[in-house]
């Protein structure tokens, strides 16, 4: 007969807590980036002010979202990860009508995608130490 340990609460929360400040540092170095070559721009997100709120709110609510389904539909993470990845990326390229630069709209789309990819990190390994990890 096989048991399997429980994580502590403190380590998992460790781990997220790393998860989301390892996604707002990659999302200012993109920022800085972004900014640098967002030359007459509107520069729409590239402030630290606007990114690093949303990056963390962003990764709480794809936390909420992940957890949700995972214990519910968790094959189906496949298909709405990627999908809400494109949905997320449709308001950065209308910025491309209001004034924004090629390097504005792809900096934010790049930001997007640490964010779910933080997300996917932390929720893979969870699901598999819950024994739930969807195969392949």
């Amino acid at each position: 007969m096989t048991t399997t340990a429980a994580t502590p609460t403190s380590a998992v929360a460790l781990r997220y807590g790393l998860a989301a400040l390892a996604a707002a540092a990659l999302n200012t170095a993109i920022g800085l980036t972004a900014s640098a070559l967002d030359d007459g721009g509107i520069g729409m997100g590239l402030a630290p002010a606007a990114y690093l709120p949303a990056t963390i709110v962003g990764f709480v609510l794809g936390v909420v979202g992940w957890t949700f389904l995972a214990q519910r539909f968790p094959r189906a993470l496949r298909v709405i990860v990627p999908g809400a990845l494109v949905l997320t990326w449709i308001p950065d390229v209308l910025l491309l009508t209001a004034g924004a630069t090629a390097a504005n709209v792809v900096g934010l789309m790049l930001m997007h995608l640490v964010v779910a990819t933080a997300v996917v990190t932390v929720g893979l390994r969870r699901l598999r130490e819950a024994g739930g990890a969807p195969r392949g």
